[in-house]
C-alpha cells in the first residue's frame, strides 16, 4: 500500500524528519513533537514549498487538466460545473457522475471482494474502531483503511492499532472531508499532502499508494493532481451499503437499516461474480461496524475471495507464513 523506498515522491516529505534513515528518528506517535506543525484545516498557506512547486510543474507541463472548480448550491447538494453540458464525460469527467477515468479503481477482479473502511481512525468512545480491527484479525481478514488526517491527529492510539497490529493498508482520505471538486488545486494538493505527511511520519517514512474522495467527488483535475503531484491512485467503489446515514445523534432521512444492508449484501453476494466487489463501508459509528460482522460470513457461503485493495493490483503480498 506503499510506494518503495526510493521513489521520488519521498522527496516531498523526506525533509520534514531529521533522518528518515533512522525511524528512531521520527517522533513518537501521540506525542507533541509528532503533531506540532500540522493545521486544524487543511491549509495552503504553510504547506512546504516542495508541493507547490511539483503543482506548478505539472500545470505548466499541461499534465493537469484546465477545467471548472464546481460549486454547490448546499453543503450537501450535488456538485455543479458552470457552464458544462455534462460534467459525466470528459473533459470534467466527474467520478459522482458515475464517469470512470482510465487508472481509477472501481471494480475488484472477477469473484473478489476488496474490503475497504472510510473515515477513521475514530475513538472507543464514538465508534468500535479496535473492535473491528480485532475482528478482521482474527478472522485473518485483509482491509484497507482510507484515514481522514485530523482523525489520526486526534486519535493516534486507534491509528498505531492498525497500523502495527493488523498491519492493514494505510490510505488518504483527505485532511478535513470535504467535496474536492470544489477546491482550487492548491486546496486538493494540501487536503491530500498533510494527510500523506503525517501518515508518513508516523509509520517510519511510508508514503501511501492509495486515495478515495469523499462523497466519492473527484473528477479529471483532481485525479490528475492527485497523481502528477503525489503518485497516489483513485479508489471508487461499485457498491454502496449508505452505512453512513445510521448516525445515532442525529435523525438522517431516509436513512438505511441493519435489514437494508443485509438485504443488499444478500444480492450483491449471490449475484455476479462480474466484476468483482468493492464495497463502501464506514467505520463510523456502531452500527456500520456491526453491519460489517454481521455480514462477514455469507462472504465465505457465497464462495468469494477476500482482498484489501493494494491487494488487487498485486501491490501486496501477506499472510505468508515465512519471508519466503
Amino acid at each position: 500500500w506503499y510506494h518503495d523506498d526510493d521513489h521520488p515522491l519521498h522527496s516531498l516529505f523526506r525533509r520534514q524528519s531529521a533522518n528518515t534513515s533512522v525511524p528512531s528518528s521520527f517522533p513518537t506517535v501521540g506525542s507533541p513533537e509528532w503533531s506540532v506543525g500540522f493545521p486544524a484545516t487543511a491549509d495552503t498557506t504553510t504547506m512546504p514549498k516542495a508541493w507547490t512547486d511539483a503543482l506548478n510543474t505539472a500545470v505548466q507541463t499541461g499534465r493537469i487538466p484546465s477545467i471548472p472548480v464546481s460549486t454547490q448550491a448546499s453543503p450537501d447538494a450535488t456538485p455543479a460545473y458552470d457552464g458544462v453540458a455534462d460534467p459525466s464525460i470528459p473533459p470534467v469527467c466527474s467520478s459522482y457522475a458515475q464517469c470512470r477515468i482510465t487508472g481509477q479503481i472501481w471494480d475488484a477482479p472477477a469473484g473478489t471482494i476488496g474490503i475497504s473502511f472510510d473515515d477513521g481512525p475514530l475513538p472507543a468512545r464514538r465508534t468500535p474502531s479496535d473492535d473491528l480491527y480485532a475482528f478482521l484479525q482474527q478472522n485473518n481478514i485483509p482491509s484497507t483503511h482510507f484515514y481522514i488526517g485530523t482523525n489520526i491527529l486526534q486519535h493516534p492510539n486507534e491509528f498505531m492499532s492498525a497500523f502495527t497490529g493488523l498491519k492493514s493498508d494505510i490510505s488518504v482520505h483527505t485532511w478535513t472531508h470535504p467535496y474536492m471538486t470544489t477546491l482550487p488545486n492548491e486546496g486538493v494538493v494540501a487536503e491530500l499532502g498533510w494527510t500523506m505527511q503525517l501518515i508518513y511520519n508516523s509509520t517510519g517514512g511510508l508514503i501511501p499508494r492509495y486515495w478515495r474522495p469523499p462523497y466519492g467527488d473527484s473528477d479529471a483535475r483532481v485525479v490528475a493532481i492527485a497523481q502528477e503531484v503525489f503518485g497516489l491512485t483513485t479508489v471508487i467503489w461499485n457498491h454502496d451499503t449508505n452505512d453512513w446515514t445510521m448516525d445515532p445523534t442525529q435523525v438522517t432521512p431516509n436513512a438505511t437499516t441493519p435489514d437494508q444492508i443485509s438485504a443488499n449484501f444478500d444480492t450483491w453476494l449471490s449475484g455476479p461474480k462480474t466484476p468483482g466487489l468493492i464495497i463502501l463501508e464506514h467505520e463510523l459509528y456502531n452500527a456500520t461496524v456491526a453491519a460489517f460482522k454481521t455480514n462477514y460470513p455469507k462472504f465465505a457461503q457465497h464462495n468469494w475471495t477476500l482482498a484489501s485493495i493494494a491487494q488487487l493490483q498485486g501491490a501486496a503480498y501477506q499472510n505468508a507464513r515465512t519471508s519466503t
